[in-house]
């Protein structure tokens, strides 16, 4: 089967099912650049498409990562040695992104930290002493850092963000709420929103200085969320979902 690589981008899941029964020839500009083909040994990573669900053999190396992303236009991440695919974000995620990116940036024009949105590579490492020990790669929707000495010469940031925001779409929420709440918490974010666009509700997570949660709240369309790290950043819940 010949595929266009606009086709393959748009339905990436579809084409890799595809390929466990035929190879998949990929084509650009009319000509055939790269074949999708399966892969039969397990011995190797598997990349988790966001939909579905798949387990590894065992867990991928940093340098494997990198070599992937880097032999790739996809954005990917890396949690507990396993690689996932991040799908490109629908306009209702966006328009959320961008609500409570606009209430961020007011609220930190002026101070020390800053607020920035993916995409954007986060290195956390959990409870190990350094990243080569447990190398995690991730891109949150939104970050809150204050360490600002930690943005290298190359301006890549290498800290631990105070706040971090995800917005589930149907496909992330089990990393989101686990696998992402787990690697946060113990790596020494102090606190996580996670928006759900489909309740329209947002669960605001606290944790403690021992890398523990102190406090769990879910605000509702009535509420106003108040940051438990940054006093006076508030944001009615009604007007992160304004519009949709």
């Amino acid at each position: 089967m010949r595929v266009s690589t606009t086709d393959l981008q748009n339905a990436f899941g579809k084409y890799l099912s595809l390929a466990e029964k035929e190879e998949i020839i990929v084509v650009k500009n009319g000509k055939s650049v790269a074949k999708l083909t399966h892969f039969t040994e397990p011995d190797f990573f598997l990349v988790h498409e966001e939909a579905r669900e798949y387990r590894t053999t065992r867990k991928v190396s940093y340098e494997e990562y990198t070599a992937l992303v880097e032999s790739s236009d996809q954005r990917y991440e890396l949690i507990d040695g396993e690689i996932y695919l991040l799908a490109s974000p629908k306009v209702n995620h966006q328009m959320v992104v961008n609500e409570i990116s606009w209430h961020f940036n007011n609220y930190f024009r002026g101070k020390k930290c800053r607020p920035l949105t993916a995409p954007l590579d986060v290195r956390l490492y959990g409870f190990a002493t350094k990243f080569e020990e447990d190398p995690n790669v991730v891109q949150p929707d939104i970050i809150i850092i204050c360490d600002l000495d930690k943005i290298n010469e190359d301006y890549k940031y290498e800290g631990i963000p105070t706040l971090v925001v995800e917005v589930l779409s149907p496909s992330t929420k089990g990393k989101d709420l686990v696998l992402k709440l787990n690697l946060y918490m113990k790596s020494g974010v102090a606190e996580y929103w996670v928006v759900d666009l489909e309740q329209k509700n947002l669960i605001q997570y606290a944790f403690t200085s021992e890398r523990d949660i102190a406090k769990v709240t879910t605000f509702r369309e009535e509420d106003t969320i108040s940051s438990t790290a940054f006093t006076g950043l508030a944001i009615p819940i009604p007007q992160i979902f304004a519009g949709l």
